[in-house]
């Protein structure tokens, strides 16, 4: 869902990672692994710059060849609930109502670097009408990247 392509430019010693979707997020790494595993911070602290100011995610485009990176797995969930609620034009006011949560407690939750427990993205799946599911699967291998 939110796999966003990324573009590694070799610089020097480093690697440059960018993302076409998203021009905040911009890395480096050492080589194309650490360039990658740098790539999925750049990523989520992006992100939280839309959440902050309100603003819609990003949609990622078609990866065409690229490498992807996505966030982990509870910065997803959170961007998910995040993305569901702008969509319904749902406020954070109107979703601690539901939840009966202070305010604070829903800002929290769409924190990216708050470590939220799994049980308040559920309650606050539920209080959207919807569900969240959970996938394991392997982790893709990374071919002519560099």
């Amino acid at each position: 869902m939110f796999d966003y392509p990324v573009v590694l430019t070799p610089d020097g010693d480093s690697v440059l990672v960018t993302f076409p979707d998203i021009p905040e997020a911009i890395t480096f790494g050492a080589d194309t692994e650490d360039a990658l595993q740098q790539a999925v911070d750049a990523l989520e602290t992006a992100l939280s710059f839309y959440i902050d100011n309100r603003q819609p995610l990003p949609a990622p485009s078609p990866a065409t060849g690229h490498p992807t990176v996505r966030p982990s797995g509870l910065e997803s969930a959170k961007l998910g609930l995040y993305q569901a609620m702008t969509e319904r034009g749902m406020r954070k006011a109107e979703l601690a109502r539901r939840l009966g949560w202070d305010v604070p407690q829903v800002d929290r939750l769409f924190d990216l670097t708050h470590t939220s427990g799994f049980d308040q993205i559920e309650a606050a799946a539920r209080a959207l009408d919807l569900r969240v599911e959970v996938n394991v699967s392997p982790r893709e291998q990374i071919q002519n990247a560099s």
